[in-house]
């Protein structure tokens, strides 16, 4: 049985989540309290992280290595195009939401309100959230340019790059820091990926003391 070892609201355990998925690999799901660093964590993992993944007698770190390895050793359905320039966009856009998009929204807004209650590091940071409430009017407005372009935001098809955002995105929605009304295309792009059967498990997830929005496993939102 393939292991991830995982936080349900890491975006990076989402995303190797959603790529399992979508391959139809069946996983059994471990939460971690990685932030305890136990010694027995450490051993899977010295940097302490999540997600780590037990497959074919290996243990595996960091999402994008992760999720490397899956696409090369189960590439069907494939989840990065054949092409190299393609192949190169869903990098690059993979890298904007994991680096990017995590530093300026993610880490400002569900790590300040959920992590740091869970972890007990301390109270919300004010100028965080507000600086996170603010940067991602940005990321949605050049998704939304994206997706005026392409059908999917790297091209025609579905890839890594729109399982690498909706990760951060569900992550986001789960406390409703989603505007969805901003932009109707990227609304439309999240409904159409929301409703895949990949994502059932994420719309099930529970966080213990912080409930869900409302709208968070609603298809139609």
């Amino acid at each position: 049985m393939i292991q991830l070892y995982q936080f349900a609201l890491s975006p990076f355990c989402r995303k190797v989540r959603l790529v399992l998925a979508e391959k139809k690999l069946e996983v059994e799901l471990v939460d971690e309290r990685y932030w305890e660093a136990s010694s027995e964590f450490l051993r899977r993992n010295p940097a302490g992280k999540v997600p780590v993944l037990r497959i074919d007698g290996l243990t595996l770190s960091d999402s994008t290595a992760i999720c490397e390895y899956l696409e090369e050793t189960h590439p069907e359905p494939a989840l990065m195009p054949r092409e190299a320039g393609p192949r190169a966009e869903v990098r690059r856009l993979v890298a904007w939401f994991d680096d990017k998009f995590h530093q300026e929204v993610t880490s400002k807004l569900v790590y300040e309100r959920v992590n740091k209650k869970l972890t007990r590091a301390g109270y919300p940071d004010g100028a965080n959230v507000k600086n996170g409430v603010k940067a991602i009017k940005f990321h949605l407005d050049y998704m939304g340019w994206l997706l005026d372009r392409n059908r999917w935001l790297a091209g025609s098809d579905l890839t890594l790059a729109d399982f690498a955002a909706a990760a951060h995105l569900s992550c986001l929605d789960y406390s409703s820091d989603v505007d969805w009304n901003r932009n109707q295309a990227v609304r439309d792009w999240y409904a159409k990926i929301k409703s895949r059967p990949a994502f059932r498990s994420i719309l099930a997830d529970v966080v213990p003391g912080f409930r869900p929005a409302k709208h968070y496993a609603d298809l139609d939102f």
